[in-house]
């Protein structure tokens, strides 16, 4: 006599396995996602330049007093510190819009092997950078690699608490902010339609054309955008290998804080 089968026990609610984390509400498609990252670029500044000047119109200063004061370490500090401020806080809409969180484009508390990457990674990005910049003095021998990027901060001491100011400016904010909106933001919203190369490439581009400094009266600083594009790519390569910011914040610090010594504890200029 065959044995019935086993009557099939009910599950409670409690008793359920945890359902699966719901999938990213659906991205902006890459053009607008492009646009949006623009956007948040450009607004940012606008708005922090209009708060900058506040103080002196407020003090009612003269037009050259208020030139200089724009000039100093401490104006400077407060300009980078509202700009990055205003790019988290309407990247952070955005995603808010979209029911994501930042953790959603790769943002999360380091890891002790991010470090190990960093530093490898720097050394990929200027193996990296040697080969381009070769082949761009080649193909485009009218590239002017002499030029220097203007940066600001001329008035800073190479000591002292404005030393402080022009390091968190440098190489604490921009890092951090400039990863969580190109390798976080932008390239999360290209690389869930492209393939991974493209939406890499057209990130390094984007990224690289950001650092020609447009509007400076200066020639288009071209070695600057062949380097910031050699390392968009090794941040993006990065960012793939770990899934996370991290490492790629990191390489960035570790990027622009050798340049800060350079700069402003050797002197070199």
């Amino acid at each position: 006599m065959q044995a019935a089968p086993p009557a099939k026990r009910k599950v409670s609610q409690k008793e359920k396995p945890e359902a699966e984390p719901k999938p990213m509400k659906r991205f902006w498609p890459p053009l607008a996602t492009i646009a949006l990252t623009v956007f948040v670029y450009f607004a940012s500044q606008f708005l922090a330049a209009i708060l900058i000047n506040i103080v002196p119109m407020a003090a009612g200063w003269t037009e050259t007093r208020t030139t200089e004061w724009l000039q100093t370490t401490v104006a400077q500090f407060l300009l980078i510190s509202m700009i990055e401020g205003f790019v988290v806080l309407m990247l952070w809409g955005l995603l808010h819009m979209r029911r994501s969180t930042f953790r959603d484009i790769g943002l999360s508390w380091p890891r002790l092997k991010d470090v190990g990457y960093a530093v490898l990674g720097f050394g990929m990005y200027f193996l990296l950078y040697l080969i381009i910049a070769l082949l761009a003095r080649l193909l485009v021998p009218s590239i002017n690699f002499e030029q220097q990027q203007q940066i600001g901060f001329e008035t800073a001491r190479q000591h002292g608490p404005q030393l402080i100011l022009v390091f968190i400016s440098l190489v604490l904010l921009p890092p951090f902010v400039e990863e969580v909106l190109a390798r976080g933001f932008l390239y999360t919203g290209l690389k869930t339609k492209w393939p991974v190369w493209a939406a890499a490439v057209v990130t390094s581009l984007i990224f690289a054309a950001a650092h020609l400094e447009f509007g400076s009266g200066a020639p288009l600083l071209w070695v600057a955008a062949i380097d910031t594009f050699t390392l968009s790519l090794v941040l993006i390569y990065l960012r793939e290998k770990t899934g996370k910011l991290g490492a790629s914040i990191m390489l960035h610090m570790l990027k622009n804080g050798v340049a800060f010594v350079l700069l402003f504890i050797v002197g070199i200029r």
